[in-house]
Protein backbone atom coordinates (compact mmCIF):
# COMPACT_ATOMS: atom_id res chain seq x y z
CA UNK A 1 0.00 0.00 0.00
CA UNK A 2 1.25 3.47 -0.85
CA UNK A 3 1.73 5.06 2.59
CA UNK A 4 1.60 8.54 1.03
CA UNK A 5 -2.11 8.01 0.37
CA UNK A 6 -2.79 6.88 3.97
CA UNK A 7 -4.16 9.17 6.66
CA UNK A 8 -4.95 7.88 10.14
CA UNK A 9 -7.00 10.25 12.25
CA UNK A 10 -9.49 10.42 15.11
CA UNK A 11 -13.00 9.48 14.03
CA UNK A 12 -15.90 11.91 14.12
CA UNK A 13 -19.67 11.61 13.80
CA UNK A 14 -19.21 12.21 10.07
CA UNK A 15 -17.43 8.84 9.81
CA UNK A 16 -20.29 6.85 11.33
CA UNK A 17 -21.93 5.81 8.04
CA UNK A 18 -18.63 4.60 6.55
CA UNK A 19 -17.74 2.68 9.73
CA UNK A 20 -21.22 1.13 9.88
CA UNK A 21 -20.90 0.10 6.22
CA UNK A 22 -17.52 -1.58 6.84
CA UNK A 23 -18.85 -3.35 9.95
CA UNK A 24 -22.21 -4.50 8.53
CA UNK A 25 -20.90 -7.57 6.59
CA UNK A 26 -19.00 -8.76 9.68
CA UNK A 27 -22.27 -8.75 11.63
CA UNK A 28 -24.55 -10.22 8.97
CA UNK A 29 -22.25 -12.70 7.27
CA UNK A 30 -19.70 -13.89 9.82
CA UNK A 31 -19.19 -14.82 13.44
CA UNK A 32 -16.29 -12.37 13.70
CA UNK A 33 -18.73 -10.10 15.53
CA UNK A 34 -21.22 -11.59 17.97
CA UNK A 35 -23.73 -8.83 17.28
CA UNK A 36 -26.81 -10.14 15.50
CA UNK A 37 -28.17 -6.90 14.07
CA UNK A 38 -25.83 -4.32 12.55
CA UNK A 39 -25.86 -0.93 14.28
CA UNK A 40 -27.45 2.01 12.52
CA UNK A 41 -25.38 5.00 11.48
CA UNK A 42 -26.80 6.86 14.50
CA UNK A 43 -25.76 4.07 16.88
CA UNK A 44 -22.31 3.97 15.30
CA UNK A 45 -21.95 7.73 15.84
CA UNK A 46 -22.80 7.22 19.52
CA UNK A 47 -20.18 4.46 19.78
CA UNK A 48 -17.58 6.70 18.16
CA UNK A 49 -18.29 9.57 20.56
CA UNK A 50 -18.10 7.25 23.59
CA UNK A 51 -14.82 5.68 22.46
CA UNK A 52 -13.16 9.00 21.58
CA UNK A 53 -14.11 10.46 24.96
CA UNK A 54 -12.64 7.64 27.07
CA UNK A 55 -10.31 5.60 24.89
CA UNK A 56 -9.81 6.08 21.14
CA UNK A 57 -11.47 5.47 17.77
CA UNK A 58 -9.31 5.97 14.70
CA UNK A 59 -10.15 5.74 11.02
CA UNK A 60 -7.78 5.04 8.16
CA UNK A 61 -8.36 6.95 4.95
CA UNK A 62 -6.75 5.80 1.74
CA UNK A 63 -6.90 8.43 -0.98
CA UNK A 64 -9.70 10.16 0.97
CA UNK A 65 -11.89 7.06 1.44
CA UNK A 66 -12.46 5.35 4.82
CA UNK A 67 -10.77 1.95 4.46
CA UNK A 68 -10.91 0.77 8.06
CA UNK A 69 -11.22 1.69 11.69
CA UNK A 70 -9.88 0.60 15.05
CA UNK A 71 -11.10 1.47 18.50
CA UNK A 72 -10.84 0.67 22.17
CA UNK A 73 -13.41 0.42 24.89
CA UNK A 74 -13.38 -0.58 28.55
CA UNK A 75 -12.07 -4.08 29.16
CA UNK A 76 -14.45 -4.64 32.08
CA UNK A 77 -16.73 -2.58 34.30
CA UNK A 78 -14.94 -2.93 37.64
CA UNK A 79 -12.87 0.10 38.66
CA UNK A 80 -9.58 -1.79 39.06
CA UNK A 81 -9.66 -2.62 35.32
CA UNK A 82 -9.74 1.05 34.27
CA UNK A 83 -6.16 1.02 32.91
CA UNK A 84 -6.94 -1.92 30.61
CA UNK A 85 -8.97 -1.79 27.42
CA UNK A 86 -10.37 -4.07 24.73
CA UNK A 87 -9.41 -3.30 21.14
CA UNK A 88 -11.06 -4.06 17.81
CA UNK A 89 -10.21 -3.43 14.17
CA UNK A 90 -12.28 -3.73 11.00
CA UNK A 91 -11.10 -3.23 7.44
CA UNK A 92 -13.09 -2.76 4.26
CA UNK A 93 -13.08 -5.63 1.73
CA UNK A 94 -9.91 -5.69 -0.31
CA UNK A 95 -7.91 -3.88 2.38
CA UNK A 96 -6.80 -6.97 4.34
CA UNK A 97 -3.20 -8.05 3.85
CA UNK A 98 -2.10 -4.62 2.61
CA UNK A 99 -0.34 -3.38 5.76
CA UNK A 100 -3.24 -1.07 6.55
CA UNK A 101 -4.33 -3.07 9.60
CA UNK A 102 -0.89 -2.98 11.17
CA UNK A 103 -0.48 0.76 10.60
CA UNK A 104 -3.95 1.52 11.98
CA UNK A 105 -3.56 -0.75 15.00
CA UNK A 106 -0.09 0.66 15.86
CA UNK A 107 -1.56 4.18 15.82
CA UNK A 108 -4.39 3.04 18.11
CA UNK A 109 -2.01 1.34 20.56
CA UNK A 110 0.23 4.42 20.67
CA UNK A 111 -2.78 6.64 21.38
CA UNK A 112 -3.90 4.35 24.19
CA UNK A 113 -0.42 4.31 25.74
CA UNK A 114 -0.31 8.11 25.56
CA UNK A 115 -3.59 8.24 27.44
CA UNK A 116 -2.16 6.09 30.25
CA UNK A 117 -3.66 2.71 29.46
CA UNK A 118 -1.44 -0.19 30.49
CA UNK A 119 -2.86 -3.30 28.76
CA UNK A 120 -4.74 -3.86 25.50
CA UNK A 121 -6.84 -7.01 25.17
CA UNK A 122 -8.05 -8.45 21.87
CA UNK A 123 -10.68 -11.16 21.42
CA UNK A 124 -10.92 -13.11 18.16
CA UNK A 125 -13.53 -15.60 17.03
CA UNK A 126 -11.79 -18.83 16.03
CA UNK A 127 -10.69 -19.81 13.53
CA UNK A 128 -9.33 -16.49 12.32
CA UNK A 129 -5.72 -16.97 11.19
CA UNK A 130 -5.42 -13.49 9.64
CA UNK A 131 -6.42 -11.76 12.89
CA UNK A 132 -4.25 -14.08 14.95
CA UNK A 133 -1.23 -13.27 12.72
CA UNK A 134 -1.91 -9.52 12.90
CA UNK A 135 -2.12 -9.54 16.68
CA UNK A 136 0.98 -11.71 17.03
CA UNK A 137 2.92 -9.38 14.71
CA UNK A 138 1.89 -6.43 16.88
CA UNK A 139 3.18 -8.05 20.07
CA UNK A 140 -0.04 -9.47 21.47
CA UNK A 141 0.41 -12.79 23.23
CA UNK A 142 -2.24 -15.48 23.64
CA UNK A 143 -3.61 -15.75 27.17
CA UNK A 144 -6.56 -18.09 26.77
CA UNK A 145 -9.57 -19.34 24.90
CA UNK A 146 -13.23 -19.12 25.85
CA UNK A 147 -14.63 -22.33 24.39
CA UNK A 148 -18.11 -22.48 22.85
CA UNK A 149 -18.86 -19.03 24.27
CA UNK A 150 -20.99 -17.61 21.47
CA UNK A 151 -23.74 -19.08 19.31
CA UNK A 152 -24.25 -17.48 15.91
CA UNK A 153 -25.22 -18.71 12.44
CA UNK A 154 -26.25 -22.08 13.85
CA UNK A 155 -22.94 -22.95 15.49
CA UNK A 156 -20.98 -22.48 18.70
CA UNK A 157 -17.80 -20.43 18.46
CA UNK A 158 -14.62 -20.16 20.52
CA UNK A 159 -12.94 -16.85 21.32
CA UNK A 160 -9.15 -16.50 21.57
CA UNK A 161 -7.91 -13.85 23.97
CA UNK A 162 -4.59 -12.06 23.49
CA UNK A 163 -3.09 -9.13 25.30
CA UNK A 164 -0.28 -6.64 24.89
CA UNK A 165 1.34 -4.48 27.51
CA UNK A 166 1.29 -0.87 26.39
CA UNK A 167 4.00 0.12 28.85
CA UNK A 168 6.47 -1.65 31.11
CA UNK A 169 5.87 0.95 33.80
CA UNK A 170 5.01 -0.76 37.09
CA UNK A 171 4.51 2.43 39.10
CA UNK A 172 1.17 3.25 40.62
CA UNK A 173 -0.95 4.57 37.73
CA UNK A 174 -2.65 7.96 37.76
CA UNK A 175 -6.12 8.18 39.23
CA UNK A 176 -7.67 7.87 35.76
CA UNK A 177 -6.34 7.44 32.22
CA UNK A 178 -6.10 10.81 30.42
Amino acid sequence: MDQTLLTIREATDDDAAACASIYRPFVTGTAVSFEIDPPSDTEMATRIRDAVRQHAWLVAEVAGEIAGYAYARPFAAREAYRWSCETSIYLAPGRRGTGLGGALYEALLARLADRGYRVAVAKMTLPNPASERLHEALGFRPVGVHQRIGFKHGAWHDIAISQRELTTDTDTPPTEPA
